[in-house]
């Protein structure tokens, strides 16, 4: 029963949650959670301090303590909108990897969204129609819209309950002036968020995170209490907006203490939550919405669901993963234009090469979808400019937004997509700086693959070429069946392959006509 270990370092606070496969299913067998405020530096001076960087080194070697002990076997550790804006993450990253080995994945805020979309989805049962998935952290607010559990609309906004407190509520209680500006930030990113996310027809709005737990409980103290009224209509687990507004009427006049003392606020909460209170109340004005459900789940939950999607392929999560994940490449060609009639019998060859020449080029079973990707997205430069396009190629895919890709796999991909013309790998090329040296072995290998891929589609007027790989100890036979057309290009295409096939393999390549 293999064991995850999925580790969330936010602007507010680091968490950890280590599940166990069970039955094709994750059980939990511990979690853990420390305040660190990692943030809360960053969106005033532009740089983690360094005391946050070492109470959250600290909160890590802890968590690390828990996943020895727990036998983890694979270990994903994140970081979020803190880290995306600090210019000094790099110095973070780098101590990270020296104290505890982990590499640190700054991810960005979609990818992000997609996470938790993936964390709630594949747990909640009975969730369905268009929903409303609104995750507030310390510094960024995602919103996603999703129908029948398939992602239609994914943003990140810059309204995280640290960066809002930092930039505008240092007084105690906040001034109205702070509170005034702030307002008029929520709302400009919101109807921002209006015009991307349709708020239509939405059955139900899922809210996770700390603030909309001190929310959910807060309200649900004021209705027991009889400060408040029960809304018709709103469950036992719902928040109503009407609430919402009151709660944040009142917490924007508490001092600290007072703000402590509301339940389900607490200490640490305290700090933030007038400025969490602010957004989600503006938030269902601004969409028109009832209120919402507070879920417990989360990113550290989809980046679980991920790992096991990955590795169970009997699961039903696997196949709805890798259908995603696909669909993002594809949705990439198209936004820049990639005619995938042609693409596709170039990516059905690599494929095929990949199969057949397994003995001869030893990659991970990864490089499968990698290749099948590179080879979809090859000319996406040619958006850009024809001339010199696998350059831009390289750019366009290392800095698109693909689910289910971190950002080192679409380096990888763009890597074997950019040496597609004259050029060839070099240790030192750009394209290769983020991918770690073991692995350039590997990627060109890869690059040698889609390159006999694309000889065999030098002419598009013809119908596809079929080819079958013969592997000898000295020698690789490529016997092509010709075309209606004939296969005379194809064939002097993959001659012109063959010195570089030595150079990469140290087996000379024959290509015939079969």
């Amino acid at each position: 029963m293999p064991t995850f270990a999925a580790i969330d370092i936010g602007s507010n606070s680091c968490r950890l949650k280590i599940a166990r496969v069970v039955a094709h299913r994750l059980k939990t067998v511990h979690e853990d959670r420390e305040v660190t405020r990692l943030g809360s530096s960053v969106f005033e001076s532009g740089l983690v301090s360094p005391e946050a960087m070492a109470l959250t080194l600290r909160a890590l070697k802890r968590f690390q303590r828990a996943v020895q002990a727990h036998a983890a076997d694979q270990i994903r550790v994140v970081a979020t909108a803190a880290l995306r804006d600090a210019r000094n993450a790099g110095a973070f990253h780098a101590w990270v990897k020296a104290e505890t080995g982990w590499n640190l994945e700054i991810i960005s805020g979609l990818e992000e969204g997609r996470l938790i979309h993936r964390g709630i989805m594949s747990a909640e049962a009975g969730v369905g129609g268009r929903v409303l998935l609104v995750d507030l952290g310390g510094g960024s607010c995602e919103i996603t819209l999703s129908e029948q559990k398939r992602i239609r609309e994914t943003i990140s906004l810059p309204l995280g309950a640290v960066r809002l407190t930092e930039g505008f509520l240092m007084a105690d209680p906040p001034t109205a002036d702070g509170l005034a500006h702030m307002r008029q930030l929520i709302g400009r990113e919101l109807r921002r968020a209006r015009r991307r996310i349709p708020a239509d027809r939405i059955s139900l709005v899922i809210a996770t995170s700390g603030t909309a737990a001190a929310l959910c409980e807060a309200s649900a103290a004021l209705v027991k209490s009889g400060k408040a009224r029960a809304i018709r209509g709103m469950g036992p687990g719902d928040t109503p907006a009407p609430l919402v507004r009151k709660l944040a009427t009142k917490l924007a006049k508490l001092s600290l203490p007072e703000r402590e003392a509301v339940p389900g606020v607490g200490p640490r909460r305290a700090e933030i939550i007038v400025a969490g209170a602010q957004v989600y109340a503006e938030l269902l004005e601004h969409f028109a919405l009832p209120g919402f459900r507070y879920s417990p789940l989360g990113l550290r939950d989809g980046m679980l669901s991920q790992m096991l999607a990955e590795q169970d392929t009997r699961t039903t999560s696997h196949r709805e993963f890798e259908s995603e994940r696909w669909e993002s490449v594809l949705s990439t060609a198209r936004r820049y234009g990639v005619d995938l009639r042609q693409a596709e019998p170039v990516r059905a060859h690599v494929v095929q090469l990949f199969r057949e020449l397994k003995t001869l080029h030893e990659l991970p079973a990864d490089y499968e979808h990698w290749l099948a990707a590179a080879a979809l997205l090859r000319d996406t430069g040619k958006f850009i400019n024809h001339q010199g396009h696998h350059r831009h190629t390289q750019y366009i895919i290392s800095s698109s937004e693909m689910y289910g890709y971190t950002p080192v796999q679409r380096t990888i991909v763009s890597a074997i997509a950019r040496y597609q013309g004259k050029s060839r790998p070099q240790p030192d090329d750009r394209a290769l700086r983020n991918i770690s040296t073991d692995e350039h072995r590997s990627v060109r290998r890869a690059v040698v693959l889609l390159r006999l891929a694309v000889a065999l589609n030098q002419d598009r007027a013809s119908d596809v070429v079929r080819v079958a790989a013969k592997v000898y100890p000295k020698r690789i036979y490529l016997e092509i069946e010709p075309g209606r057309t004939g296969a005379e290009l194809e064939l002097w295409s993959l001659r012109k392959e063959a010195d570089y096939f030595r150079e990469v393999f140290g087996r000379e390549l024959f290509p015939t006509l079969a």
